[in-house]
């Protein structure tokens, strides 16, 4: 087979294929073109807004392959060249592997910054969780590539009917044998995607407490206060109540105290006031309200409510501490005294002093009767 007969090269005429090349060339221009100016506009257009989507856009139009759009122009400019059936099906099917592949590159650049942005820019890039946004990063890839894989088969003549169903019964199959696992990485992903709580977080869970160090696919790991490690497997976690505290931007205290009913009813209706005002002398604090409340067994109770304007827990116990310590002063200056639990067992003096009486009759009785008997 010659190369080049009768003004034909490889089958096709030379005008032909200066057609193409030239098609391919000024078509090459026009995309790599076009694809950086909306690339610019969109990178300046998203500077300026807080969406994600233009983020996303941009960085997607960003990853796009040279090599891959100058394949493009050259497939569309052979398309205009004179060739047979056969290699017209090769050009088609090679445009839908190049068309593939540069689909799969701008979503796999756009998966990418869309899960960036999701997660959180104020947190500290070392507590961010890895474990997660990695999972949800190879899933959706997966799920990517699959689509464009089937869709590139498809395009080719390929069969896929078949191909789908034994993939829907084995991954039925797959996830009857892992189902113990797959719910775990769901909830994994929940965690991910709702974030109830994220590393470095304090947090308490039925009757477990401690700080989020890692949450993994299958397992969130907490330390705790005594500093031991607490692992539990993030499906059992979400069923349970979560008490983040890390969120928490005020705490309510509530506490109570107890004095002798000794105490005057002059003093007694002071005591809520002295606390208040014992109260409002800490920083930083809202008082709410104290209370006497009730009559208790051997005391009698208050109660009172305040609020720390800030989360942090031992700010919280030094407020507290210094509050107990005014009180006591207070009380003490007052001469009022706290209760102390205690159980007092009253006996009745007359009766403790009219049995021996009775008992001293009775026997005068007995004698008296004796000595009638024996008179008689």
């Amino acid at each position: 087979m010659k190369v080049l007969q009768d003004g034909l090269l490889f089958w096709a005429s030379m005008e032909g294929w200066l057609k193409a090349i030239l098609m391919a060339g000024v078509g090459y221009l026009l995309l790599s073109a076009l694809c950086a100016f909306l690339t610019k506009r969109l990178t300046a257009l998203s500077q300026r807004t807080k969406g994600r989507i233009d983020d996303v856009v941009a960085a997607a139009l960003g990853s796009t392959k040279q090599s891959l759009l100058l394949l493009f122009a050259i497939l569309i400019g052979l398309h205009n060249v004179d060739l047979s059936d056969r290699v017209e099906t090769w050009l088609s099917h090679a445009l839908a592997v190049v068309i593939g592949l540069q689909l799969a590159f701008w979503l796999n650049r756009a998966i990418s910054v869309w899960i960036d942005k999701v997660v959180d820019p104020k947190t500290d890039p070392a507590l961010r969780n890895r474990a997660t946004t990695t999972t949800m990063v190879f899933i959706l890839r997966l799920a990517v590539l699959l689509t464009l894989l089937l869709a590139v088969l498809a395009n080719m003549g390929v069969n896929i009917t078949a191909f789908v169903t034994s993939l829907g019964i084995g991954g039925v199959a797959i996830a009857l044998a892992l189902q113990t696992i797959l719910s775990d990485l769901l909830a994994s992903l929940a965690i991910g995607f709702d974030k109830p709580f994220e590393v470095g977080d304090f947090i308490i869970v039925d009757d477990w407490m401690g700080t989020v160090e890692y949450i993994g696919v299958k397992t969130t790991r907490l330390t705790s206060l005594s500093g031991e490690q607490l692992i539990r497997s993030n499906t059992e976690l979400l069923k349970s109540v979560i008490h983040n505290y890390k969120r928490m931007s005020e705490r309510r205290v509530v506490f109570g105290f107890s004095v002798a009913y000794e105490t005057p009813i002059e003093q007694l209706a002071q005591l809520g006031g002295v606390v208040r005002d014992i109260i409002l002398t800490q920083k930083p604090v809202r008082f709410d309200r104290a209370h006497f409340i009730k009559f208790g067994t051997s005391s009698l109770d208050f109660e009172v409510v305040y609020y720390v304007l800030d989360p942090d827990y031992n700010l919280y116990m030094d407020i507290q501490q210094t509050i107990n310590l005014e009180l006591m002063k207070a009380c003490a200056a007052r001469g009022v005294s706290f209760a102390i639990p205690s159980s007092v067992l009253r006996v009745a003096s007359e009766i403790k002093l009219a049995a021996p009486a009775a008992m001293q009759a009775a026997a005068e009785e007995k004698r008296k009767a004796q000595a009638d008997a024996l008179q008689s």
